[in-house]
């Protein structure tokens, strides 16, 4: 089983987090659910980002998964593993396992999902599912490294604005 390790976040993580957060506003303002991911390097050098695609014509096209299809793509699993995916949300089951199929071993998460199924409740485009990235990583082979969610409100306040915005 799997070892999974949480950590405190550094100034850099709060830096990226922010910088996931234009991510997602850009993806909303291209009509787009305002969900928004990058990957650094080890250096926390920003290597790609990634918007929603929830335009794109399927419902899977969220920014980590696309991000991680990217990942995948253009790097080695060995250089993935010093990587780190940011997100403004914590992702769901399905991103959770592309960043362990990509082999990014370490996450930063802004506000749980929890946290967005509280403000989207049932809404057609969102069908949260309950299940923790913890939980879901738990049962991989590869050691992980989660930082989040992240406790800074004026953090949590940039991420939930454009939320709030979008889904009423």
């Amino acid at each position: 089983m799997a070892e999974i390790r949480f950590e405190k976040p550094t100034n850099k993580d709060i830096e990226l987090l922010y910088a996931t957060v234009q991510v997602a506003r850009d993806a909303m303002k291209a009509g787009n659910h305002p969900f928004g991911a990058l990957l650094a390097d080890k250096d926390g050098n920003i290597l790609l980002t990634q918007g929603n695609d929830s335009r794109g014509g399927s419902p899977c096209l969220h920014a980590e998964t696309n991000l991680m299809i990217r990942a995948g793509r253009e790097f080695s699993p060995e250089f993935l593993a010093t990587c780190t995916m940011y997100t403004n949300f914590e992702p769901c089951a399905m991103c959770t396992g592309a960043m362990y199929w990509t082999n990014v071993r370490r996450l930063v998460f802004g506000l749980p999902e929890s946290r967005l199924l509280a403000l989207t409740g049932a809404h057609e485009e969102n069908p949260t599912l309950d299940l923790p990235c913890d939980v879901v990583l738990s049962h991989g082979q590869k050691n992980m490294v989660i930082v989040g969610p992240v406790d800074d409100p004026a953090l949590a306040e940039a991420i939930l604005a454009d939320h709030r915005t979008f889904w009423n």
